[in-house]
């Protein structure tokens, strides 16, 4: 008797613990283990976020920014998850893609906006600086309607590169001055040719500096010279790429069937983390909030690395979902 008391003693507080504060999840293996904090990036009111689907970016300070489809079109947190200030209510309803850089006076955020049908350069406040209509000079466009561009990347050269992932399947080259180069890719299947280049990503780890495109449609990631020259594709592990982030030799691919997965220096894969096994949740923007479950994602659509290590990840749902990865080891 002594000794059944003494056990449902022990159990008590264990089941009370584990009531008022669930375990996080944690997903990977050996050197890349990362815990799913689900309570990062919540409104301040309480509300839900809205409908996200866009990108995440993180400025030198360390603030994430992510898009919503809402008036708070571009919300701002610090690590922890405090909310810092949202802007872009003239954005509402299409910012898509978004990359920080820094040019010679200061840091610029470059949003690509579909229902715009433009990319325009700004401060960190949405102050627009300069804008990027539908590039007239490449043929391919009547009117501008057609160009839907859904990402941009900043070259080290200040080459800027511009995707219609939603419009025509092509990408654009713009000079360091803003100045129309050329356009390569176009609709096709074949090395080279395009299914929605849905997210760009400018890739340092080798000797030079290559242009990665997430060929999202054709399920793969090729790869470009700076003069828009195919080099390579990656056709393996990948469902429906999105966007892509880059730190140190490890590159993260926001997959919208339901995962994240890591790549290494070669491209190989490295690991997947909280793949939906459900497959009728895989890349639907109206899973409600009790279908949500910690550990396995949606929809991944923008992603981003901060300087600790830790993944920033955002679904493409239409109540709002952003997740923090924290890298364990």
């Amino acid at each position: 008797m002594k000794t059944l008391l003494a056990l449902a003693l022990c159990a008590t507080p264990s089941f009370a613990q584990s009531e008022t504060k669930p375990v996080a999840p944690r997903l990977g293996s050996g050197t890349h283990v990362f815990e799913w904090d689900s309570t990062f990036g919540k409104r301040p009111d309480g509300k839900d976020l809205g409908n996200t689907h866009g990108c995440v970016a993180i400025d030198s300070k360390g603030r994430i920014y992510f898009n919503t489809d809402t008036e708070d079109a571009v919300m701002v947190f610090d690590a922890s998850g405090k909310f810092l200030k949202s802007w872009g209510k003239d954005f509402r309803g299409g910012l898509h893609g978004m990359t920080i850089v820094r040019d010679e006076k200061r840091e610029a955020i470059y949003l690509a906006h579909t229902g715009r049908h433009e990319v325009v350069k700004a401060t960190l406040d949405g102050d627009v600086l300069r804008s990027f209509g539908f590039p007239a000079m490449s043929g391919v466009y009547t009117k501008p309607e057609e160009f839907n561009p859904t990402s941009v990347a900043i070259a080290p050269t200040g080459e800027i590169f511009i995707a219609d992932g939603y419009g025509k399947s092509w990408v654009h080259k713009y000079d360091a001055h803003g100045e129309y180069v050329r356009s390569f890719g176009g609709p096709g299947t074949e090395p080279g040719k395009m299914q929605t280049p849905h997210g760009l990503l400018i890739d340092t780890r080798g000797e030079t500096p290559t242009l990665i495109v997430a060929d999202r449609e054709n399920h793969r990631l090729q790869i470009f010279d700076l003069d828009c020259k195919l080099i390579g594709v990656v056709d393996h592990d990948l469902r429906r790429p999105c966007n892509l982030a880059l730190a140190g030799d490890e590159l993260a691919v926001a997959d919208l069937g339901g995962r994240v997965t890591i790549l290494n220096a070669k491209n190989q894969l490295v690991c997947h983390l909280g793949d939906n096994p459900d497959e009728s949740l895989r890349a639907e923007n109206g899973v409600p909030r009790e279908k949500w479950k910690d550990g396995e994602f949606l929809a991944p659509h923008g992603i981003a690395w901060d300087a600790a290590g830790d993944l920033y990840v955002l679904d493409w749902n239409f109540l709002g979902r952003v997740t923090k990865l924290l890298r364990v080891h």
